[in-house]
């Protein structure tokens, strides 16, 4: 069964989602979350700029990261083989996960035979992506999210936002509020009198965490890199928070997906230069945690690698749509998507909002509902996401390829209609030539927007082109020749 054909989403979207056009109509009407956007991403963005601009090389990095990703994803098979013997034989063990609930079913097991009933957790997309702090919980087993971002929106009963900076959308006003009355009931509570002061906050953070990371005998973690070659797994991150969840659990489980791995170091190395400066706009990430299995004595006594498919092999299938695997997680496309930024992420109904979202989220969920079948459409095609993903994912052509599949689907009939309509009539040009010369002759009695409710909604706030006095090739054919 194709991607598009599937009627049970492997990655399930927000609970009660709508399509993306009534989710970003409601999200453009509170100012709120605008400001906090608006801010948000132009800051983000600015401060990328600058970064970028410091490397002379910057285009042969983004070229080779390019090359190293799809040299990858052709020989995918390969590199995880090698990867699983790599993991196996420095100690961990390997888990191969079809779907979502195949991955969730995994973890829940191994978590359950430690006897534990928590874990940390270190920010995850995969883990999101397929769910696992909601199975876990009905499984009565209490997931704590570590990184201060992924913390506020546990917290606040909230979804991620933003790939980079999940609680983008909340101000520090909101955050103090969510930590005065929400800590407390997750552990340990926040300060008396906390106030919205950044270094106030994070304190706040760092006490409440600190208790967590000292008890907790199990953590799971994404990664940003599989290196195939010695079976490592690497997390970049800013705050230290993955890396406490890294090597104080005796267990450590990570859920990656399987487009994660490259081949050797030596391709880590042009990633480790292009990700911090795309996403965080830093030279180098603070903190870059790697691990190889098990040590004795260092770090978790048992390590435990779940590769996640969950639709990835049919976005591989894909000639086109592949690319999106490429994807680093650096955020880059988000925060120049003017989509993005008047609607925000929840607009989007999947943890993989912004441009990527638009490409990604149809691809591993298939386009049968109607927020993945809307998603595609979620995008002005300005191109402003391609021109700084450091992989050079052409987000617009894959977007415009996902169009077309939407449209096969039986939507849009009245486009594909006209289309074809089209198509027919530039191929006779004696056609074209006798509609110009009718259209122009009876131009007085044109209505100023187009009739009918099917194309009405589209043209509410845009006039029809008025129509000139004769074809241009008339014209042209009495004055130039």
């Amino acid at each position: 069964m194709s991607g598009d054909e599937r009627t049970s989403a492997p990655a399930p979207a927000f609970v009660g989602m709508p399509a993306f056009p009534e989710a970003a109509r409601k999200a453009v009407g509170d100012t709120t979350l605008r400001a906090n956007l608006r801010h948000a991403t132009r800051t983000i963005r600015d401060k990328r700029a600058r970064a970028v601009a410091e490397l002379d090389d910057w285009a042969a990095l983004r070229e080779a990261g390019k090359r190293i990703k799809d040299e990858t994803l052709r020989h995918l098979d390969a590199h995880l083989l090698r990867l699983e013997e790599a993991v196996t034989a420095a100690g961990g063990t390997v888990h191969w996960a079809q779907d979502a609930a195949e991955a969730n079913r995994i973890v829940t097991d191994l978590v359950r035979a430690t006897g534990e009933r928590e874990v940390v957790k270190v920010k995850s997309m995969a883990t999101q992506e397929i769910g696992l702090n909601e199975h876990l919980e009905a499984e009565g087993i209490a997931a704590y999210e570590t990184d201060l971002a992924e913390l506020i929106v546990q917290l606040g009963e909230d979804r991620p936002s933003h790939i980079l900076v999940p609680a983008i959308h909340r101000n520090r006003g909101e955050i103090r509020d969510i930590f005065r009355e929400r800590m407390g009931s997750w552990g340990r509570p926040a300060p008396e009198g906390l106030s919205d002061a950044p270094a106030e906050l994070a304190e706040a953070a760092r006490l409440h965490l600190r208790e967590k990371f000292l008890r907790a005998k199990v953590g799971i973690s994404g990664a940003n890199f599989m290196v195939a070659e010695t079976g490592t797994l690497v997390v970049v991150e800013s705050e230290g928070n993955g890396r406490m969840c890294l090597t104080l659990p005796e267990t450590l489980i990570s859920v990656v997906g399987i487009e994660k791995v490259v081949p050797t170091w030596r391709d880590l190395e042009v990633f480790l230069q292009t990700l911090p400066r795309s996403s965080t706009a830093e030279r180098m990430n603070p903190y870059t945690s790697t691990w190889t299995g098990t040590t004795g004595g260092d770090g978790p006594d048992a390590f435990h690698l779940v590769l996640l498919d969950n639709g990835r092999t049919t976005a591989l299938a894909d000639e086109v749509g592949r690319q999106a695997l490429r994807c680093i997680r650096c955020s880059a496309c988000l925060n120049v998507c003017p989509v993005y930024e008047r609607a925000g992420g929840h607009a989007y109904g999947s943890v993989y909002p912004g441009p990527i979202g638009a490409i990604l989220t149809p691809q591993l969920r298939g386009t049968a509902g109607g927020v993945d079948a809307s998603l595609p459409y979620a995008s002005s095609l300005c191109g402003a996401c391609y021109e700084v993903c450091p992989v050079a994912i052409d987000i617009p052509e894959v977007l415009v390829h996902l169009r077309g599949k939407v449209a096969d689907r039986g939507g849009h009939r009245l486009e594909r209609a006209a289309v074809k309509a089209s198509a027919w009539v530039l191929d006779h040009p004696g056609v074209l030539a006798a509609g110009e010369r009718l259209a122009s002759r009876t131009r007085a009695l044109h209505p100023r927007r187009a009739p009918g409710p099917g194309v009405r909604r589209w043209t509410e706030s845009r006039d029809l082109p008025e129509m000139p006095a004769e074809p241009f090739r008339d014209w042209w054919r009495k004055n130039r020749t």
